[in-house]
């Protein structure tokens, strides 16, 4: 081995990839680009396990029987932070990328004990485009910009290596671990009144591909320059992804440039087989297919890979070339090489057990899920509750002990659970009771002692929502009500309550909860999404006033009716007035709102004030740059020259301006100044509103602060128009700071 020229560390990988590949039979070759890759002796390859998960923390779901990441007496578990949703609605970028660095932190101290792999197939970055979907939890919600930066910095936090910012050939830049954006792309169904997501066909329009669904990826592969992205199971109009080489071969290595490989949602091949029966495919067709799509990997979960089993098959038969399976090789080794797993990676190599559930991971985990809790009411400041007064706390409701629910799905074993009335018991006596034997509340038989429980305490705090059983991978809800009796439950403790009543609901999606907020009794509801390993401390450190809570919704929370208005299998964004559906997403949606996207309250009050701002920019055209036509309503003014493609534009063009923001209430505590676009008026199809930036703060009391906003007019005010042309228009546009109170206009004049 010593002579191998992919052994020489003094070559380039390029070099000695190749030199790896050129050394194996197609036999050999084949049995490599399954997730299960069996390594070849011969040459002193390796077997390597390309599947684990670490999309909250490294997770111990995988290939069964041989997980690429697991748990046992050495390294019994590792912090478990808050699922995706709570985590996006701390909207701190910051924090994103810091859970990202610990995350992969403690994936290099379990690999360096032979506890996990390198590569780790997260994050999950859908859009949740219907409230009903199972997976909501996984994600950073609705919408495609906040989806985008999250994924940008939970990968930069796993993948980047501190020093290799200089790196200029990215094929080459070294990296802690491997990540990988999912599921690409439209993919939001799972099981839902007999369509799943085996059979599934997205029936999708190219502006809202361009516009909503491919949007995270495109940023997760150009900002974030994630190592691989995960083509999913559904069909795109009529033709299944993985095999779909304008969304795979021209799109992500193309037109994104990526560094790395693309690998298939598991079975994905034989789904495209059986399920789709795609073009009546045999299994060396499909791999053909895929092959040449530009899928280097192939994950098989039930029957093994079907690239290692036929793809051999496939070039014998001549369906494929086999420099087709040359070239996936090299992307897959390409990557491996990067992280060391050839030479070691000498800066990660002191990392053990101590760096596994660390005092300080722990910490992080808690401040993770204590900024992303929403306070949704709060009724003549019944929080924060007042720990000197409070002596007996009861707490009540099917998620008052919560543990493993507060961990959600991809979840592996976790340090330690706090649950809620672990949390609640360091502030004092606590009084639980269940009130329902479980999620499903199907019976209302211990709803009187938590009632009895209630009648005594000084304060109660009703604890309630779903769980995995409800909301979960492979499961779709049908209504967006609580289960059983727990709405039952909570009238009813509510109205025998001696102190204040606090609702705290544990969910990923929404929950039509407009009840509580018309309940005089009830004076305060905080939703605490799947808050993680330390969710229980977090919860009672908000009610109790050890910190003021920050986040603002990730999701628009719909009525009950909702799910009466339109089917979940329509996956079109805007409304469509013949049918009478609604729209979706904040963006889109026509109606009413329990709360609405981005809605979040405070222990204190913040005011802003418009310090300064830029209100026009003139764009010179040039004799190449042709003015393009804009669907304005019959009423609306329409520019001479209405929008120019974005394409044949410099786009260095930004917009700035300055928002102070004024604590002007008695606790310090943190905002979320959140800045939207509304479109130029009468564009037909366009937006009601987009977010185009944010950032979290702190303010102590009565302080303020300044804060800097600087946006590139292309990506903040383009529009996506029916054609899937990226345009700017002309005319005046609208800049929104928060909830309306401030904004400001901003016009775009095109000179000839």
């Amino acid at each position: 081995m010593k002579e191998f020229a992919y052994c020489d560390a003094s070559l380039s990988y390029e070099v000695r990839v190749k030199d790896l590949v050129d050394r194996m039979t197609l036999e050999e070759k084949a049995r490599q680009l399954g997730d299960t890759a069996t390594g070849v002796e011969r040459i002193g390859l390796p077997k390597y396990e390309w599947w684990s998960e670490a999309l909250h923390g490294v997770s111990n779901t995988g290939q069964p029987g041989s997980p690429g990441s697991f748990f046992d007496d050495e390294i019994p578990g590792a912090t478990s932070f808050p699922t995706v949703i709570l985590t996006a609605a701390t909207f701190n970028e910051s924090l994103w990328k810091t859970i990202g660095q610990v995350v992969s932190t403690e994936a290099r101290a379990m690999h360096n004990l032979g506890h996990a792999g390198l590569t780790f197939w997260s994050p999950n970055i859908n859009v949740a485009r219907d409230p009903r979907w199972g997976r909501t939890q996984e994600t950073p919600g609705e919408d495609p910009l906040v989806a985008g930066k999250y994924a940008t910095n939970y990968v930069r936090g796993l993948q980047d290596v501190d020093g290799s910012d200089l790196i200029t050939n990215l094929n080459s830049r070294p990296l802690k671990v491997a990540a990988c954006c999912k599921h690409y792309a439209a993919y939001d169904i799972e099981s839902w009144l007999g369509s799943d997501r085996f059979h599934f066909d997205s029936k999708v329009t190219e502006q809202d591909m361009k516009e909503t669904f491919l949007r995270p990826f495109e940023m997760c592969v150009k900002d974030g320059d994630v190592t691989s992205v995960m083509c999913s199971f559904n069909r795109i109009n009529g033709i299944p992804i993985c095999a779909d080489p304008q969304l795979l071969k021209n799109t992500i290595r193309g037109e994104w440039d990526l560094h790395g490989y693309i690998v298939s949602d598991c079975d994905s091949l034989e789904v495209m087989v059986d399920g789709h029966k795609w073009l009546g495919d045999t299994p060396e067709d499909a791999v053909a297919q895929a092959l040449k799509a530009g899928m280097d990997l192939d994950c098989g979960y039930k029957i093994g890979s079907f690239y290692g089993n036929y793809a051999a098959g496939a070039v014998a038969q001549g369906k494929v070339r086999e420099a087709e399976v040359d070239k996936a090789l090299k992307n897959l080794y390409t990557v491996l090489m990067r992280l060391g797993y050839f030479d070691g990676s000498p800066q990660f190599k002191s990392l053990g057990r101590a760096d596994v559930c660390s005092e300080e991971h722990i910490e992080l985990a808690a401040e993770a899920a204590r900024q992303g809790i929403v306070l949704l009411k709060n009724e003549n400041e019944t929080l924060p509750l007042n720990s000197g007064e409070i002596k007996t706390i009861a707490v009540v409701g099917p998620h008052a002990n919560a543990t493993e629910a507060m961990i959600g799905n991809y979840a592996g074993v976790p340090c330690r659970y706090v649950s809620p009335i672990d949390g609640f018991s360091a502030f004092g006596k606590v009084e639980y009771e269940r009130g329902c034997a479980d999620i499903a509340c199907k019976n209302e038989s211990l709803i009187f002692p938590a009632m009895r429980a209630a009648k005594k305490a000084d304060a109660t705090v009703i604890v309630v929502g779903l769980d995995l059983s409800v909301e979960a991978e492979g499961s779709d809800r049908v209504d967006l009500l609580l289960p059983g009796y727990q709405t039952q439950l909570i009238e009813q403790v509510a109205s025998v309550s001696r102190g204040p009543v606090i609702l705290v609901v544990m969910s990923g999606g929404p929950i039509d909860i407009s009840f509580a907020n018309n309940n005089p009794k009830i004076g305060a509801v905080l939703w605490a999404g799947y808050p993680g390993e330390e969710g229980g401390r977090a919860i009672a450190d908000v009610v109790l006033g050890k910190c003021n809570p920050g986040g603002r919704l990730p999701l628009t929370w719909y009525g009950a009716d909702y799910v009466d208005m339109l089917p979940m299998t329509s996956i079109l964004l805007r409304p469509i007035d013949s049918l009478g559906y609604p729209g979706r997403t904040y963006k889109f949606f026509n109606g009413s709102t329990i709360y609405p996207f981005g809605y979040g309250l405070s222990y204190t009050q913040f005011n802003y004030t418009l310090k300064s701002s830029q209100r026009s920019l003139d764009i010179k055209l040039h004799k190449l740059q042709h003015c393009r036509d804009v669907n304005y309503n019959a009423s609306a003014y329409k520019p001479p020259c209405p929008a120019i493609l974005i394409d044949d534009l410099n786009c260095d063009d930004n917009i700035e301006f300055e928002v102070e923001v004024k604590n002007v209430g008695s606790r310090d505590g943190s905002d979320v100044v959140m800045v939207y676009k509304v479109p130029a008026e009468g564009v037909v199809g366009a937006p009601t509103k987009e977010l185009i930036a944010f950032q979290r703060i702190f303010v102590a009391a009565g302080g303020s602060e300044a804060v800097k906003f600087v946006v590139n007019a292309c990506k903040s005010l383009g529009i996506v128009d029916y054609a899937a042309y990226h345009l700017l228009p002309a005319g005046r546009h609208t800049i929104v700071i928060g909830d309306g109170a401030v904004s400001f206009p901003i016009s775009i004049n095109f000179k000839q």
